[in-house]
């Protein structure tokens, strides 16, 4: 469906943002309800059921709650800092949120280079627009090569390639770049910032600055359980950033854009990236379990440790605050894990099924919206599946496992792109790499779990006794 540029247009899109931020305050709201619902089934308790009909008030009863509880400020806290933090967790988290599509989207058109070689090679010195212009009315301006993409530098490069695109156009009976990004501008998009040809890379780097809101929140505390978290929250969000960005290189070299809208639309004429690298995808979601502090990875904020992590200080809706801060980085890991490895709002034989307009638009939103909350479940099942790991496993499964695993991965795909082999192979060899690292790290020596202690005896004899 496609809208003229007018204020129609402004206003759409002024309130599909509001929808979207409200939606995601209410979806966090409700997402920590189904948790503790979740997490009763898992344990056999009955759950949040008193505040409304089958509890589905309680995220509004918790909300008066937290708003209306006394706001507690230690006396040691540098309050600067102990205020700012709460505040980056959330914003960060929710900024991540502008790349994502929640629905159907039109790709960005890109511009090919159609110009014809045998002129290109003639005209070769500095000209002006103006000087071009009789020479391209007297020329063939383009030629029957394969075209490839092209960013002109220069106002007479510009003026060169798009009159190359026209003619080709002309000459073909397809549109031109200019009409496709004309028709670009009017189709309405289900995503906040569109046409960001680096957003996989702006959600990785405003997700990455989650780390200030915890070690702000530790260190500004002045409790040492506080700091103790921020300190391994610091480590482990750094190192597990390296692993998580080395997964998705590979989707970046088969769809060939940083675009998550030209990722999408590669994934529903190619099939989705994960049935191609299903262990790029583990370490991916591997990845970002540890970015969102979710179980098995929760060491920052540890009870039986920490006694509550870097949040131990915080109280009503500074607590509050980061715990939105933590259900919205679910969210948006969440959209970008579908986008990147499951299709996005892309549902092979059911999103093909109408045609162009709201009914086709609602129907992408709800697949979208449903592979969503699928991967929400996941995380939280996940809480009540796996024990949270020691800090040395915590290190060593990311420096010792993922790192090369990544790397493997990456080097596969480079190879089947670089060879023009068939892309079955991809799938075919990072599992079976996964398969032959595990079988060599079993075989590898593993690191004494017990070492000798010396007890140093009498001081004046200085025996000494070896203990194990």
């Amino acid at each position: 469906m496609y809208i003229d540029f007018t204020e129609t247009t402004f206003w759409i899109t002024l309130v599909l943002i509001g929808a979207i931020m409200g939606a995601i305050q209410g979806t966090c709201a409700y997402m920590i309800m189904a948790e503790r619902k979740i997490s009763a089934w898992a344990q056999d308790r009955i759950g949040p059921n008193r505040v409304g009909p089958w509890g589905l008030l309680q995220p509004i009863a918790d909300g008066i709650k937290f708003a209306l509880k006394e706001q507690v400020v230690p006396g040691g806290v540098d309050k600067l800092f102990y205020f700012l933090g709460p505040a980056v967790a959330l914003a960060t988290a929710t900024l991540a949120i502008a790349v994502v599509p929640v629905g159907r989207t039109t790709p960005v058109p890109t511009l090919l280079d159609h110009r014809n070689p045998d002129l290109v090679a003639r005209l070769t010195g500095p000209m002006t627009p103006a000087q071009l212009a009789p020479l391209l009315e007297s020329d063939k301006l383009y030629g029957d090569q394969k075209a490839g993409t092209i960013w002109p530098t220069t106002e007479t490069e510009k003026v060169w390639v798009l009159a190359a695109d026209r003619a080709w156009a002309e000459a073909h009976n397809e549109q031109s770049y200019e009409e496709r990004l004309a028709e670009y501008s009017r189709t309405v998009q289900f995503v906040i910032a569109p046409h960001m040809d680096i957003g996989v890379v702006f959600v990785l780097a405003v997700g990455s600055l989650g780390v200030y809101a915890i070690v702000l929140g530790g260190w500004s505390s002045n409790n040492k359980y506080s700091l103790l978290g921020s300190l391994r929250s610091s480590a482990q969000l750094i190192s597990y950033e390296i692993p998580m960005g080395m997964a998705v290189l590979g989707v970046f070299l088969v769809s060939g854009s940083l675009n998550v809208e030209k990722i999408i639309d590669h994934q529903t004429s190619a099939g989705w990236n994960f049935f191609f690298q299903p262990v790029a995808c583990l370490l991916f979601v591997t990845a970002i379990f540890a970015e969102c502090n979710r179980v098995p990875f929760d060491l920052p904020e540890c009870e039986q440790e920490l006694v509550g992590g870097y949040h131990t200080e915080y109280s009503g809706m500074k607590f509050a605050l980061f715990f939105l801060g933590e259900y919205t980085a679910m969210l948006s890991t969440s959209f970008l894990a579908i986008s990147l490895f499951f299709g996005g709002w892309h549902l092979p034989y059911v999103t093909e099924l109408l045609e162009p307009g709201y009914g086709e638009m609602i129907l992408k939103v709800a697949v979208f919206a449903g592979k969503m909350v699928l991967f929400v479940v996941f995380y939280m099942l996940i809480r009540w599946t796996i024990p949270r790991f020691r800090f040395d496993q915590l290190m060593s499964l990311t420096w010792k496992v993922m790192m090369p695993l990544a790397l493997a991965c990456m080097l596969i795909v480079l190879l089947v792109k670089h060879y023009e082999l068939p892309p079955w192979l991809m799938p075919l060899g990072s599992v079976l790499v996964l398969l032959v690292m595990t079988l060599v790290s079993l075989r590898m020596p593993k690191a004494p779990t017990r070492s000798n202690l010396v007890v140093r005896g009498h001081p004046v004899t200085g025996d000494r006794v070896l203990m194990n």
